[in-house]
């Protein structure tokens, strides 16, 4: 069917792309074809192979595994610092059609409590690095969204922009376990393993079968497979793992970040160049290791654990069990955005593919990569990774000792990190979350809160240059804009961070009232009243 043309101009440091009709380009291999080692070490660039056509996952119903997932263990208060323009954030200046709410929003130097969520005990909090939009899920399993809502990635029947949070009356009969944010979309997983997905869908990163601009509600995905345990969006592309372990995406293939063995490109009429869009789950069949002459060897019984899309947003999810079955599925911090992608195993392995430019893919070079490839680091005894981070541009593992590494780079002018490296800063810290933001991290480890990164030099961020720092990693008034070492967040001292998750250009934190002293730390906090429209 013919797709209409099609100009994207979206915030957030989106890229334009324009699609028009035009013959598709046969991929180079499909996820159910055998994938040829010896053709793939001797082919030749511009000659792909022949694919056959792809059908929606389904399961009978007979063999299809019955699981409930369970919550986050997580409890405690939201707290906020950042931008909260939320029209404005990674652009130039406020679109023309959200001009009424130029004004709305404000710079949080500091900690605040939302003064709507007093009585509300979070379990999880998720955003993204390419999102002006946030989620949050209660102690019920009930899921609120606020934020920018250009397309509908909100998920309440319209675009109306959020200043607080608000339940999502949509699936207010779901109970959620996990959820992620793209740049303009956002999905949501419930405790039998269904996926919902709302917002941006030009591309197909909704998964629903169709190109559409938007989807205002929550609707399920594409999908009849086995149950679904985790979910991760990246700036125009999403991925699920299911209860056996299979990964799947679907969304914008352009740097080959879906891991099909293509980037999608075609010609399309008048020599533009198109992505041939994966609106469907499809499974990611192939996992490798490359040697050091380039020989391509398959990576076999690759059993996925955890996911993280890459480039700018970490969120901690829940503990997920699966009832009736001894594998758990923890949700570890996993990360959402452009096109560096990060999986970990059954064995403690971690694979990466997409967008490989400054070192981001921990293999020494900056090439691009079609396909999951093993980072040899952590192939090893011992050396296994035991969490997963990604950044905007940069990479994370925890290993099995606890040690952080690091491979990318959070300030482009500097040199770059092209394997994995110890952070030695935080030698003998016990890290518990982990989140990116462009180019600033911010870690909750023992009792203590500890950030660091460069002020944001992005073009998009033009009157926020001198004060994201700042406000992104929260050291309060007059205090420096920016750290290249890591230190403690001195606003937040006293106060038990379970949770840290990095938006755009704001940060969220679940921080601990159990005890009538934190409970008092907290109280001394500022109180945020967003003004509304």
């Amino acid at each position: 069917m013919p797709r209409k043309k099609v100009t994207d101009v979206s915030g957030n440091g989106g890229m334009k792309r324009k699609r028009a009709t035009g013959k598709r380009k046969d991929r180079d291999f499909s996820s159910d074809d055998e994938f040829d080692f010896e053709q793939e070490n001797n082919k030749k660039p511009g000659k792909p192979a022949a694919k056959s056509g792809l059908q929606p996952v389904t399961v009978a119903d007979d063999v299809k595994e019955k699981i409930k997932l369970e919550l986050p263990k997580i409890r405690g208060q939201l707290l906020i610092f950042g931008a909260t323009n939320w029209d404005l954030i990674g652009r130039k200046e406020v679109p023309k059609q959200q001009a009424a709410f130029r004004n709305l929003g404000q710079n949080l130097w500091g900690p605040h409590r939302y003064g709507c969520l007093n009585d509300v005990q979070v379990s999880c909090v998720v955003s993204g690095p390419c999102a002006a939009h946030s989620l949050l899920m209660t102690t019920e399993g009930k899921l609120w969204s606020w934020g920018r809502n250009d397309k509908g990635q909100l998920g309440h029947g319209d675009t109306k922009r959020l200043e607080a949070p608000k339940l999502i009356e949509g699936l207010a009969d779901q109970v959620i376990v996990s959820a992620a944010c793209g740049r303009n979309h956002t999905m949501a997983l419930t405790e039998d393993g269904t996926v919902y997905s709302f917002g941006e869908n030009k591309l197909g990163q909704l998964g629903q079968g169709s190109q559409t601009d938007a989807v205002l509600s929550p609707a399920p995905i594409s999908y009849n497979g086995q149950p679904l345990v985790k979910v991760a969006c990246g700036a125009e592309f999403s991925m699920v793992v299911d209860c056996k372990g299979n990964l799947y995406s679907f969304g914008c293939p352009e740097y080959g970040q879906l891991g099909h063995n293509s980037d999608g490109k075609f010609i399309a009429r008048a020599q533009r160049i198109e992505f041939d869009c994966e609106l469907i789950p499809r499974r990611v069949a192939i996992f490798i290791e490359k040697s050091k002459d380039g020989q391509i060897m398959p990576v076999p019984n690759v059993v996925v654990r955890d996911v993280a899309c890459g480039a700018n947003h970490t969120v901690r999810g829940p503990l997920l069990q699966a009832a009736g079955s001894a594998d758990s599925f923890n949700t570890l911090d996993t990360v959402m955005c452009v096109c560096g992608q990060l999986v970990l195993d059954s064995q403690k392995r971690v694979f990466s593919w997409g967008f490989g430019g400054y070192g981001r893919l921990g293999h020494t070079e900056q090439k691009d990569e079609m396909v999951p490839r093993l980072v040899k680091l952590f192939d090893f005894p011992g050396r296994g990774a035991a969490q997963i981070y990604a950044g905007y541009q940069c990479s994370f593992a925890l290993n099995e000792m606890g040690g952080l590494f690091f491979w990318g780079v959070t300030n482009t002018s500097r040199e770059s990190t092209m394997y994995p490296k110890a952070v030695q800063d935080l030698c003998g810290w016990k890290i518990r979350s982990l989140a990116c933001g462009k180019s600033s991290i911010i870690i909750a480890a023992d009792e203590s809160t500890i950030s660091w990164g460069p002020s944001p030099t992005c073009g998009e961020l033009v009157i926020l240059v001198m004060v994201l720092a700042v406000l992104l990693r929260g050291y309060g008034d007059n205090k420096p804009k920016s750290s290249t070492t890591a230190q403690e967040v001195k606003t937040l001292d006293g106060v038990y961070i379970e949770q840290v998750v990095m938006g755009y250009s704001h940060s969220l934190v679940i921080a601990r009232q159990d005890t009538e002293q934190e409970q008092e730390k907290l109280k001394k906090l500022p109180e945020y009243n967003p003004r509304t429209i």
